[in-house]
């Protein structure tokens, strides 16, 4: 069984690794437990800075530090971090394009327990729609570590998107390449392209092999970068296929699905069906609980696909 890691305890740790040689300062909007950043503070307490429970003002001072030379990255829930801070977010960093990362922990459903108000399934259509702003959406742990050092290196916005819930682990991290705004062929196919961003690769890779097993041969892509979005990939993959299944945690309006439907409906019209929230708050349960009530699994994913070819 392959071990499972949730992508924000990933950022935490690639943040602490990272800053014993490189400058940046790290800020938290008192939920340093849970965003990971914690992990940080504690090794570098001297660039770690709590603003509390105030995350506009976290985003405004982290583009005034910004302002400096320096890189900044700040955290907090999703909810929060993007639907409380979003003016400042984009008047005080998309902009004037600071280098700001905006690191958002417990999006999605897989809040689980918190309940629809923390369940943030809007965060990449928000983001996804400011002008600067670069957003990623990594599969797993070691995405995540490779997406961190990658923030890092590129001077201008960026959002990512981590999770609450551990999810396994897809990649080696010996030979694992993150390059950006490029997507990654997983599996390759010729009846179906399934386009899956997040946690929710996974969840597509094992739905390929429940189809296989009926003689539906399903391409996988990995798009951990929803904006700039790699074109050339989808719409390569869509001309061979003929047919597109993309899947996200994410409502289906405004995402990866909106992202890949509005690529393709302007260089290669095929049929297409998106999977995710669709138009509807969460519950409040535990989060396997709620991907498997809205089908985000890998079941979900199989008869989105049988669906969508008349199987």
């Amino acid at each position: 069984m392959a071990e499972t890691i949730a992508t924000r305890a990933a950022y935490g740790k690639a943040l602490a690794e990272l800053g014993e040689n490189r400058m940046f300062y790290v800020m938290d909007a008192d939920l340093s437990g849970s965003t990971q950043t914690g992990v940080f503070g504690k090794k570098i307490p001297d660039r770690f800075v709590n603003c509390g429970i105030a995350e506009q003002n976290m985003v405004a001072t982290a583009a005034g530090i910004a302002s400096t030379g320096v890189p900044v990255f700040c955290s907090s829930f999703a909810m929060f971090a993007v639907g409380r801070a979003f003016e400042q977010i984009r008047n005080s960093v998309a902009y004037p394009r600071m280098n700001v990362k905006i690191c958002a922990s417990h999006a999605g459903i897989t809040v689980g327990e918190d309940g629809p108000t923390h369940q943030f399934c809007e965060d990449i259509a928000l983001m996804r729609a400011l002008p600067n702003m670069t957003v990623i959406n990594p599969a797993d742990a070691v995405e995540t570590r490779a997406a961190v050092e990658a923030m890092l290196n590129y001077d201008g916005p960026v959002y990512c998107r981590l999770g609450r819930y551990a999810v396994p682990v897809i990649f080696d991290p010996d030979d694992y390449r993150f390059e950006w705004g490029k997507g990654m062929a997983l599996a390759d196919g010729k009846d179906v392209t399934i386009v899956a961003t997040g946690i929710m690769v996974d969840a597509a890779l094992k739905a390929r092999a429940l189809l296989a097993g009926e003689g539906i041969d399903a391409a996988v892509l990995d798009i951990h970068t929803i904006k700039p979005l790699d074109g050339n990939l989808i719409a390569s993959f869509a001309a061979k296929t003929g047919a597109v299944v993309t899947v996200e945690e994410h409502t289906v309006i405004g995402g990866l699905g909106s992202a890949v439907a509005e690529l393709l409906s302007e260089t290669v019209p095929v049929k297409m069906k998106r999977v995710g929230m669709n138009d509807i708050f969460g519950k409040s349960a535990p989060a396997q609980t709620l991907l498997d009530h809205y089908r985000l699994n890998a079941a979900g994913v199989a008869d989105a696909v049988r669906t969508l070819l008349g199987k």
